[in-house]
């Protein structure tokens, strides 16, 4: 990945129930490094993909350890796009705000060590500083290299559940906000700026919301992915080769799976009783 210096490095969070991931989940990803490092701004350095653990208790979810692994056949030729269990892996539904929190320590941690050298050189009369190999020694210091900034990647139905009552807490999606940045794909039939207008947090926050046309159209779709394989019908060039065959070989969406939390509570709406 080519990276141009004197930009701001981004990293692109994804998080969703991934069931099953597919070509347009992939598609995001290329859309928002696009349209980012298009704006002169940014250098996307890195992708992650996070899928929901089970306790999110959605209708038709099947379990966290063929989601991640499905993901992890996705990206397994990608240079930039990585998977991440630690969300996936929790007993209880985490939040979103706090998987970003979580990946957002770890992005420190990891630039913890890095430093950036900075000359403590003091000019001659006239501009010109003296250099010598006893100047680099002693009058350079280091500070610490600052770390990724960290967005969350999403499309227009995900930004479109902000304003599903009792699905999100309003401070949580303040600070998602204005704590990280909101990088939205649009879809066909989606009117993301008119949403963001009705919405009072959202408007307030539109400087951090980069919305992103897809020019091409893409309505590949999980629930249309499963519809498809409950049907017996071919879910080929829909999602990738590695990502059919560990379905195919596990037999992992059908009538039955579909049925699968009906009877539960979404954990959110759970949470906000």
């Amino acid at each position: 990945m080519e990276i141009v210096e004197g930009r701001k490095e981004v990293v692109l969070l994804a998080c969703g129930s991934f069931n099953p991931i597919t070509n347009m989940h992939l598609r995001l990803f290329e859309l928002a490094k696009d349209y980012l490092n298009g704006t002169g701004e940014y250098n996307v350095i890195k992708g992650i993909i996070s899928p929901v653990g089970d306790a999110y208790k959605k209708k038709g979810l099947i379990s966290a350890h063929h989601r991640v692994i499905m993901a992890e056949l996705a990206t397994q030729n990608s240079k930039w796009l990585e998977v991440d269990a630690w969300e996936s892996l929790q007993k209880e539904w985490v939040e979103t705000v706090k998987v970003l929190s979580h990946h957002q320590q770890k992005l420190k941690a990891q630039n913890s060590d890095g430093t950036v050298p900075v000359s403590t050189c003091s000019p001659f009369p006239g501009g010109k500083r003296k250099r010598s190999e006893d100047d680099q020694n002693v009058n350079e210091k280091k500070i610490p290299k600052e770390p990724p900034q960290l967005k969350l990647l999403c499309g227009a139905d995900f930004l479109e559940s902000f304003g599903v009552p009792n699905l999100w807490k309003p401070d949580d999606i303040t600070t998602i906000l204005s704590n990280f940045g909101l990088v939205c794909i649009t879809r066909a039939g989606n009117n993301a700026e008119k949403f963001i207008y009705e919405s009072d947090i959202l408007w307030k926050h539109r400087s951090n919301i980069s919305l992103v046309n897809e020019w091409i159209i893409n309505d590949i779709s999980s629930t249309k992915i499963r519809r498809a394989l409950t049907r017996g019908q071919s879910i080929r060039y829909l999602v990738p080769d590695a990502v059919q065959q560990y379905i195919e070989k596990y037999s992992l969406y059908n009538s039955e799976s579909e049925n699968q939390n009906a009877n539960s509570i979404l954990a959110p709406l759970m949470k906000a009783k």
